[in-house]
């Protein structure tokens, strides 16, 4: 079970699907797409303290992380 996590100003929300089901790997790469078009950055563990940020959908991440974009004032 691969997840996708959505930092927001409410907290995060989180998103399970399986990349072996279709449906669900079609849904999760839009929800990558309308993520990072609406200004979000998403970044994958790469290993014990580090991550990289991702530019495309990789179905093959465990967990990918979404953050928004940073306001500042």
């Amino acid at each position: 079970m691969a997840i996708q996590i959505v930092m927001d100003s409410t907290g995060d929300g989180r998103h399970f699907f399986d990349p072996d089901d279709a449906r669900e790997l079609a849904k999760a790469e839009r929800r990558f797409y309308e993520l990072t078009d609406a200004g979000f950055t998403a970044a994958v563990r790469t290993g014990p303290g580090q991550v990289s940020q991702m530019r495309s959908f990789d179905p093959n991440a465990e967990e990918t992380v979404f953050f928004p974009r940073l306001v500042g004032g």
